[in-house]
């Protein structure tokens, strides 16, 4: 199921720890409609302006969200944040920047400093109030 032209539904709920783990990933149609309000908003406006998106983690079930150490009320389990595969510093920075001057946010998270140099960047986006647009860049 296509979320938007460039997002699928599939990506969204791709977790390769509810693979492993056999843990349900299943959002609702309430979940599938924020997704595709993310992805109208923010991801598709990045794909557009910088090529290829890959989704590192999108919806969270409440189980896959305590198995991968997610904050007890994140907005992946609600269908309304994505983590975004970052390749290096300098294309972050530059996705970071064009996020916070021309798109309409809630929260956005560049997150770099694991052991592994694995860097992304949490984005999300709610209608449920007015967006916060809180930018960080943050040490993991």
């Amino acid at each position: 199921m296509k979320l938007t032209t460039h997002f699928s539904l599939e990506e969204m709920t791709r977790s390769g720890v509810a693979i492993s783990r056999k843990i349900e990933n299943n959002p609702t149609d309430g979940d599938v409609e924020r997704m595709r309000m993310l992805c109208e908003n923010v991801l598709e406006p990045i794909r557009r302006r910088f090529g290829v998106t890959r989704i590192s983690s999108g919806f969270r079930s409440p189980e896959l969200n305590k198995a991968v150490g997610g904050a007890p009320a994140s907005q992946h389990m609600r269908g309304e944040a994505a983590d975004i595969h970052i390749s290096d510093m300098e294309t972050g920075m530059k996705i970071f920047d064009f996020v916070r001057r021309n798109l309409d946010f809630d929260q956005m998270l560049f997150e770099h400093a694991m052991s592994n140099g694995c860097r992304w960047l949490h984005i999300s986006y709610t209608a449920r109030r007015a967006n916060r647009r809180m930018a960080a860049t943050m040490e993991c």
